[in-house]
């Protein structure tokens, strides 16, 4: 009476290609989801902004080394008068190019101040991103 069923016996073998299977489609369609998102988010490090310097400390100048200075300090320079893009950091930071609208000195001033970024500061997120080896 206890004799095992042939169907029981021959259903493990098809329920576990049925498992594999339906494991294989839910990770394809993860991968699928998850593409478009990851180019959304490159897109986005690109475009998004960091201030020179951030809107708290607006009224400093940038010294040479990166660091805030009081306005007018001898030899650093004023605010940057507009933000710079992810993209053209991350092209500065590539090339050694100067950042838009910038010379050289005043470019490797800005960028000095860029990397002293830290979490809780306006742009350190962008900055931070930049720094991520995703591509």
């Amino acid at each position: 009476m206890d004799q095992p069923d042939e169907n029981s016996e021959t259903a493990k073998p098809n329920a576990s290609r049925r498992q594999a299977l339906m494991i294989g489609a839910v990770a394809a369609s993860a991968v699928v989801s998850i593409r478009p998102a990851l180019a959304q988010t490159a897109g986005s490090v690109l475009n998004c902004e960091i201030p020179v310097p951030d809107a708290a400390r607006a009224g400093n100048y940038i010294a040479p080394d990166g660091s805030l200075v009081p306005a007018n300090t001898p030899g650093a320079f004023p605010p940057s008068p507009r933000a710079f893009k992810g993209e053209e950091v991350k092209s500065a930071f590539r090339s050694g190019r100067s950042l838009p609208g910038t010379d050289p000195s005043r470019s490797q001033a800005y960028t000095n101040y860029i990397r002293r970024l830290q979490q809780g500061q306006s742009g350190f997120t962008c900055y931070a991103s930049l720094q991520n080896p995703r591509r």
